[in-house]
């Protein structure tokens, strides 16, 4: 298959160039900046002559959009609204006018477009979206508008010939430099990976074989259109996350934060308390009901697999 990825370069991004170039399939990627073999430039806001790798090709997966890692400066939420409903908008521009448009159009959303809550989990036909939590702040609501116009984006696209699917993933982890599971266990590392004020708040998370093979399972099942939860099935508190995250590891002791200290640590990392302190319980409703099988359902089964290939990633010893 002719595979096209606006927005490619990532984290996700290069989980899912490599392992779709590993199953033979052609990858282009989207890029403002390209500079390996397969990277053609846009600038993710208008029409150009990047349009022609769309016409034509079978698939094309949209992720593109500023990182969430950063400062929810006024200015940053703006660029984040911005870069994911223009480059949303753009690409359903791109396949609305191709003379042979691709089949499906898989679509990069997020698990943020969940209500912060504990009492239950959100799947995708009774989850509540959120924006209305009562003593969340304010710019915690404005990232579920983001998610809203960045779905509704591609909901309005003039695509009849393009099935749509919206993937509201959840963390994707994966052994690569500068990703979130590579972020949380540096911090366990250091001995910071405790409960973060208290911890009773749900991580949602994926293993990245997980992701790749859902977006596979996704792009065969023409049954299935319309939002799709990428989710390993049993989201954790985030104190037994982190807790077994350093089990992993065989680091014994993880020091708690307080909400003030989160604040702190977020200001220092340059990125925001929202990634720390919202609840994300999200579960994979859809993919389930559909016979979908995880490889890695489980935290513990999934953080012993990562940690043995970042070990081996840094020369380390492996642990049995």
């Amino acid at each position: 298959m002719k595979i096209v990825i606006p927005g490619g370069t990532g984290q996700v991004g290069a989980v899912l160039k490599r392992a779709l170039d590993a199953a033979g399939h052609e990858v282009v990627v989207l890029t403002r900046r390209p500079g390996r073999e397969g990277e053609i430039q846009w600038d993710g806001r208008t029409l150009g002559p990047w349009a022609e790798v769309v016409d034509g090709s079978d698939v094309v997966i949209n992720l593109a959009g500023r990182t969430v890692s950063c400062r929810y400066t006024p200015a940053n939420l703006h660029e984040m609204m911005n870069s994911r409903v223009d480059s949303t908008r753009v690409v359903g521009a791109a396949i609305a006018g191709a003379t042979r448009p691709p089949r499906v159009w898989l679509q990069m959303s997020t698990a943020t477009v969940y209500a912060h809550r504990f009492d239950a989990p959100n799947d995708e036909a009774a989850g509540l979206i959120g924006g209305t939590e009562p003593g969340v702040p304010d710019y915690w609501a404005y990232s579920v508008e983001i998610a809203k116009a960045w779905e509704q984006a591609q909901q309005q696209a003039e695509t009849p010939a393009t099935r749509k699917v919206a993937l509201r993933s959840a963390m994707v982890m994966s052994p690569d430099p500068g990703g979130v599971f590579a972020v949380l266990l540096g911090l366990a590392r250091l001995g910071l990976g405790g409960p973060v004020a208290g911890g009773a708040q749900y991580v949602s998370w994926i293993h990245e074989h997980d992701f790749v093979r859902a977006v596979e399972f996704l792009i065969d099942r023409e049954d299935i259109a319309g939002p799709v939860n990428l989710a390993a099935p049993h989201p954790l508190p985030q104190r037994a996350f982190m807790r077994t995250l350093r089990s992993a590891w065989g680091v014994p002791v993880g020091l708690p934060a307080t909400k003030w200290m989160a604040e702190v640590g977020a200001f220092a990392l340059r990125s925001d308390t929202e990634l720390l302190l919202k609840s994300r319980r999200v579960v994979p409703g859809r993919l389930t009901q559909a016979g979908f099988d995880f490889w890695y359902a489980q935290w513990p089964q999934a953080a012993d697999e990562l940690v043995r290939r970042k070990r081996v990633g840094e020369g380390t010893a492996t642990r049995r």
